[in-house]
């Protein structure tokens, strides 16, 4: 049946990627959004997202009769094509300055394409192809073009990790595992996940936008939680064959127990991705649909599947171990000695990692935030090469400006009061000219008349301006010139503000305004399903904490290397551009909170586990932590190796998310689980395991229970109970 299924699944999933899009990065009900709908339906015009920057061959001059002729034609053309909405070029407008380039060689075609993100990255791919003339040279940028090869570079990148991934984790599997047939068997699992994330993935672009990094990121994600489970379920039933059980028993008791785990481990990382579907940008809302399912897939796949293949096997999931001697445990081994050496000296251990911790986080205090363009493209990308000679030959601000939107003033209205509100435009600080219907201002006065081109900016809906400004659209200015702009109060009627600028300060403001809402999902989600697994109040309330001084680390990295350019070397190369896009800690957060709790199940479960069986907090924890130590330490390793082949991506995106993730994994799996988590307990003591009645009846009804005759029933009510038996040596 899993075969079947497997198949099946590969099949519906065959072509997914045709079917994503890029982008999903705005807002799609935020003001910048319609000012951007708006230009397009009303004025048929707008910011351009394709860019053609022409020039003539054999060194001929920009204003050659031969160039001039081609260059009109190719206008001609490129409006005729379905999705166009308005192009215009140095040739067409009056070979204005702004649209020709600093040495003179080149002039710019500005095309604006019709529709959503979707829609004209789909027009961009169907028509550049066509764009041609044997007497001009062309180079093609704007976000258009950068989308298409941002697909094309994506879908690269997810081949070669596949490639990559497969061979080195076999050959970790063999060495954590000592076994051929039991490294084999966690492979077999990922493939289903990662066949099964494709087949999701196709469902879901029938009813919403799918982001073309969805893939990447629930592919590396379903493989490496499926691994990761099977790593853990594995394990135990290899440690259940070593105590005699026969294979059935053994089967049976690897389900009830680390089944029952993976289970709610997979729950977790599911309900902390689903924190990222309160965001209204579909970036998020894919890769949390997604994210979801393939997570819950993996977690199956766990449970049913292999088990199933595990008494298949039976004993022979230990054939061709070639480390075996090496693999075998002592009675006192590494992680139980290092969880007593840290309980005997818990407070300075815990302030020196958590003083660690938050000196590593404390880059992102400068953290600056912008929105992906064409630099996330690797330095060979043609649209990255055409976009840095637009940025380092022509003035961005003439061919970038900012729409001010006006409803319902038109005609004769518009004429009698926009000289007076483009006059105070023109007077704010970082605005160069502003151009309307009545002529262009500059610096409180009118400095040209209306042309005939000026008729663009009026139609029956209203009117709108052009404000040029010479500063970066993403930098704190373009930000603060926004903000200024939707302040100005001498305008006619409301006004809307579009643009580069615009749609960041946009993002970041429903981003910030629904992260509390997030937090809290994931915060009350967290506690409630660590109670029921526990039945403890405060250890749901540590593993919060601790889950998020694990992601310092990560949080800092992603400022200190990736906006600030350090250490290059060891992630390859990408341009630094002082800014990280406004998106990646949203989605790293609810990504990497999940996987920490994933460790965190799998190491609670253990000590949850011995700790009913003796009562014994300190020895408890000492055991469970030797028990899931080796597992833990080896699944970030595997987890964080699939993560960090996205350093090889071209994608400076990708490139930021895979290294964060891995980086986080292993900090969680080594710095936390196996100090942080210990000095914790050791300092509470019994009252990890304390609950006041009413929830403890709560837990008993609802919560996990264990049915192992091995495992007493101990009453977990209240600090000081006969049942709670506290052995530990006084702490020094």
């Amino acid at each position: 049946m899993t075969v079947f299924v497997a198949a099946l699944a590969a099949f519906c999933g065959a072509g997914v990627q045709q079917h994503l899009v890029n982008g999903g990065f705005q807002n799609p009900s935020s003001e910048s959004m319609q000012v951007d709908d708006a230009l397009a339906r009303d004025f048929h015009t707008g910011a351009p997202n394709l860019v053609v920057i022409a020039s003539g061959r054999a060194g001929q001059a920009l204003d050659d009769p031969a160039v001039t002729d081609a260059a009109n034609r190719l206008v001609t053309r490129i409006r005729s094509f379905d999705g166009v909405v308005s192009a215009d070029s140095y040739w067409t407008s009056g070979r204005p300055a702004s649209l020709r380039s600093k040495d003179g060689t080149s002039g710019l075609i500005l095309v604006r394409l019709g529709g959503n993100e979707g829609a004209y990255q789909a027009t961009a791919k169907r028509i550049v192809p066509e764009i041609s003339d044997d007497r001009l040279n062309l180079r093609f940028t704007g976000i258009a073009q950068a989308y298409v090869e941002v697909e094309q570079v994506s879908a690269d990148d997810l081949l070669r990790a596949e490639l990559i991934v497969a061979p080195v984790t076999l050959v970790l599997l063999v060495l954590i595992f000592g076994s051929l047939a039991a490294a084999v068997v966690p492979l077999v699992v990922g493939g289903i996940s990662v066949v099964s994330t494709t087949a999701v993935l196709q469902v879901l672009t029938e009813f919403t936008p799918v982001s073309v990094f969805a893939l990447n990121v629930t592919t590396a994600l379903g493989l490496g939680l499926a691994i990761d489970y099977s790593l853990f379920v594995i394990s135990r039933f290899r440690d259940e064959l070593a105590t005699g059980a026969e294979v059935g028993a053994a089967v049976r008791t690897t389900v009830r127990t680390a089944g029952k785990t993976v289970l709610f481990s997979g729950v977790t990382v599911a309900l902390s991705l689903s924190a990222l579907l309160v965001f209204p940008m579909y970036f998020f809302r894919s890769i949390a649909y997604g994210g979801i399912a393939v997570v819950l897939v993996a977690a199956l796949t766990s449970v049913v599947a292999l088990p199933a293949c595990l008494a298949l096997l039976g004993h022979r999931v230990n054939r061709f171990d070639v480390f075996g001697r090496f693999r075998r445990r002592t009675p006192s081994g590494f992680w139980q000695r290092l969880a007593l050496g840290v309980m005997r000296r818990p407070v300075p251990i815990m302030t020196v990692i958590t003083a660690l911790l938050l000196l590593l986080g404390s880059p992102f205090l400068t953290a600056s935030f912008s929105l992906a363009d064409d630099r996330v493209l690797p330095a060979s990308s043609p649209a990255h090469q055409a976009a840095r000679y637009l940025r380092e030959n022509f003035d961005a601000g003439e061919s970038n400006p900012i729409p001010v939107l006006i409803r319902g003033v038109s005609g004769a209205e518009a004429a009698k009061t926009l000289p007076s509100y483009a006059t105070e435009l023109s007077k704010l600080p970082n605005v160069r000219r502003v151009d309307t219907l009545t002529g262009s201002y500059a610096g409180g006065r009118l400095v040209a008349p209306p042309t005939p081109a000026a008729n663009r900016f009026t139609s029956g809906a209203g009117t709108w301006l052009s404000v040029v400004s010479p500063v970066e659209p993403y930098s704190r200015q373009g930000r603060t010139l926004v903000t200024a702009l939707r302040a100005e109060r001498e305008a006619p009627a409301p006004v809307q503000v579009g643009g580069q600028a615009a749609q960041l300060v946009d993002t970041t403001h429903a981003t910030g305004g629904r992260l509390p809402l997030a937090l809290l999902i994931i915060a009350v989600t967290t506690f409630i399903l660590l109670f029921l697994f526990t039945g403890s109040v405060l250890i749901p309330v540590k593993a919060i904490v601790l889950n998020l001084l694990s992601l310092t680390a990560t949080f800092g990295a992603m400022v200190y290397v990736f906006q600030d350019g350090h250490l290059k070397w060891l992630v390859g190369e990408f341009e630094t551009t002082g800014m990280i896009d406004a998106t990646m800690p949203v989605l790293m957060f609810c990504i990497a909170f999940g996987l920490s709790m994933d460790y965190e199940v799998f190491l609670l479960s253990r000590i949850r586990e011995e700790y009913l069986r003796s009562g014994d907090n300190t020895h408890s924890v000492a055991l469970g932590l030797e028990k899931t130590g080796r597992v833990m330490s080896a699944g970030a390793v595997l987890i964080g190796t699939v993560f960090v082949t996205f350093a090889s991506s071209g994608l400076t995106l990708l490139k930021l998310l895979g290294v964060g993730l891995a980086l986080a994994v292993i900090v969680d799996a080594t710095l936390v689980r196996g100090l942080l988590v210990p000095a914790f307990m050791r300092l509470a003591g019994r009252a990890n395991w304390w609950a006041p009645p009413s929830l403890r009846r709560l837990h008993d009804r609802f919560g996990l229970s264990e049915s192992d005759e091995h495992i007493s029933e101990l009453p977990l009510t209240a600090v000081g109970g006969s049942a709670e038996r506290e052995v530990a040596k006084p702490m020094t």
